[in-house]
């Protein structure tokens, strides 16, 4: 009987698997095989018993299966802490933000991995607190560092829910105030769409660091606009162009045309966007084409061979102290280029025409600031000038995350060990997200009616210093200063750059009027009829042939730009060659000229 048993339970065991599980790797799923294998012989004994006739107490099986139960899986599980505990105390603890089902996902996920150990959760539910997920303490959001301090987390590890409402506010300052760095796992569209795991680690991303929820368009009144239709992007390749392009494709226009004169950028954004057409099915017709804003029978010839119905003009160079080292330039890619790309379109005859301007055409002290600006009042002329393209503007701030932002910059000087380098202690700017910006450009442009300029709510001003100093503390550092010299990341300020503003602003007048967005308002600029706008623009290219930078500044000034330049002319060329200004291009009849 006792052998009957032993090998029906020893074939129990083998059937479930339990003789070919690895011990160190013992789940949840071992201890049901092990409950099931003894419930298994429990019976065996039983059946066995009452075959062979054998007298067997009814207390018997149930001792037998409790004291089967302990050695069989005692042993496997004493044995799994014992090979594990090693490994375990050589992991780095983490403190996890968020007892959702994300949370809960990466606990399971991390502790299946090689790199980290959860000791913790912090719920967003205040009555989770001191309760028990998995065996692991739930602590709430008032105590984040007594949760930090008990359980010797090495690092915090947010796990939101995307569909959750959280004050990120409050919860960032919360946070800040940890002695150790902060970091974040994917999206849940990021999981969805197999772009990432949810172990995968990284930085916080801008908008946790932006201290805010985006604000989504209404994407009813966007599509309407995008749908089906002809679209051409130009810059297509530079951090916002290329988010544009992105969002367009998504709303399935008919064809998209990228613009743009960098060729890795085009390459690189035409291959991104036709995977994203093929995996998601969206049939959307994607033509890569190289060329410069400054040409106008190219964006001409572009806009009719693919008629093009709607024209969003990114393309630009928008880096202050590079502009001012470079004003004719400068001039020519972000007046000119605007100039002749709308010319163009209206040739073309493109129904709308959207430019993204920028914050710094507000009374701006710079020479990008003030020739978008320039951009800006040729579009307002041409609007006036005829009505069969609709032209409007898109005014906003700094991105987070863009080509030259300072967040990947302060990273990069922190992980480096320092300095951060700001250039002034009171520096403010607004920021956005370049998904938020992108969507609100689309949801503004749609709206346009002609020779409007729209400025989107950009939030609350950040101080510069201060968004240095909360990375810093997130990544969980501290600042090294005179009150606290053993700090391990110093802040040098460098001061203001050539034709840097302390404070941006958004309007120039004082009467912005709503719109159907709330974050997005119209503001009331003053314009130039398009014969004074065509004798500017007359004036400027006698100078730029010239390469009389200080012309240009003069004619800057003229335009009623606003433009108060806080130097002299800074361009390199300029400062460095006696020889300017020189005298304009002869006509030469069409002939070629080849200079010795």
């Amino acid at each position: 009987m006792s052998l009957a048993t032993v090998l029906v339970t020893i074939g129990a065991f083998i059937k479930l698997g339990l003789y070919r599980a690895v011990i160190r790797y013992l789940s949840e799923h071992a201890f049901l095989a092990i409950i099931l294998g003894v419930a298994i012989s429990s019976v065996a004994l039983i059946v066995f018993g009452f075959l062979f006739q054998a007298l067997v107490p009814r207390s018997v099986p149930v001792i037998y299966g409790a004291f089967a139960f302990l050695l069989v899986a005692g042993t496997r599980f004493t044995v799994r802490a014992i090979v594990r505990r090693p490994r375990e105390k050589a992991k780095n603890t983490v403190l996890i933000v968020g007892a959702g089902p994300k949370g809960m996902q990466l606990a399971s996920a991390l502790a299946q991995g090689v790199e980290y150990r959860p000791v913790g959760f912090v719920s967003l539910v205040s009555s989770n607190h001191r309760s028990l997920i998995s065996g692991l303490p739930v602590y709430s959001v008032e105590h984040l560092e007594k949760a930090v301090r008990e359980l010797d987390a090495s690092r915090a590890l947010l796990a939101l829910e995307d569909s959750v409402p959280v004050n990120r506010k409050e919860l960032l300052a919360a946070l800040e105030r940890l002695s150790i760095p902060v970091q974040t796992v994917p999206s849940m569209s990021e999981l969805v769409a197999g772009q990432a795991r949810i172990n995968d680690i990284r930085d916080l991303e801008i908008e946790d660091l932006l201290g805010r929820d985006p604000m989504r368009p209404d994407a009813a009144i966007v599509s309407e606009s995008l749908y089906g239709k002809s679209v051409m992007v130009t810059g297509a390749g530079g951090s916002i162009g290329s988010e544009l392009c992105r969002q367009i494709l998504r709303h399935k226009p008919r064809v998209l045309v990228l613009f743009e004169q960098s060729e890795f950028s085009l390459y690189a954004i035409e291959r991104e966007l036709r995977t994203i057409s093929d995996v998601e099915s969206l049939d959307v017709s994607v033509h890569a084409v190289l060329g410069s804003v400054t040409h106008r029978r190219r964006c001409e010839a572009v806009m009719k061979a693919f008629d093009v119905q709607a024209v969003y003009h990114a393309a630009a160079y928008k880096h202050v102290p590079l502009v001012e080292h470079n004003v004719i330039e400068g001039i020519q890619n972000n007046v000119f280029g605007t100039w002749h790309t709308a010319e163009a379109a209206i040739s073309a005859g493109v129904e709308r025409f959207v430019l993204i301007s920028t914050d710094k055409a507000v009374r701006p002290t710079n020479v990008m600031g003030a020739s978008k600006r320039m951009a800006e009042l040729v579009l307002q002329g041409l609007s006036q000038r005829q009505s069969k393209t609709v032209f409007s503007m898109v005014r906003f701030g700094n991105v987070l995350g863009s080509s030259g932002s300072v967040v990947p910059l302060f990273r990069d000087q922190i992980r480096d060990g320092g300095p951060v380098t700001v250039t002034h202690p009171d520096i403010i700017r607004y920021f956005m997200t370049i998904p938020e910006a992108s969507q609100l450009v689309l949801q503004a442009g749609s709206m346009g009616r002609g020779g409007e300029v729209f400025v989107l709510d950009m939030g609350e001003p950040v101080k510069i210093a201060d968004l240095a100093r909360k990375m810093i503390h997130l990544m969980g550092l501290e600042e090294k200063s005179d009150d606290n010299p053993a700090g391990d990341i110093e802040i040098v300020f460098t001061g203001l750059r050539p034709g840097e503003k302390l404070y941006e602003e958004l309007l120039i007048g004082d009467n912005p009027q709503g719109t159907s967005h709330p974050r997005i308002m119209m503001a009331w600029e003053v314009s130039l009829p398009w014969a004074s706008v065509e004798d500017l623009l007359s004036k400027f290219t006698r100078a730029s042939q010239a390469f009389d930078c200080r012309a240009v500044v003069e004619l800057l000034k003229e335009g009623r730009t606003a433009y108060q330049p806080n130097g002299d002319v800074a361009d390199l060329v300029w400062c460095n060659n006696t020889d300017l200004p020189i005298s304009p291009a002869p006509d030469t009849g069409g002939k070629v000229l080849h200079l010795k």
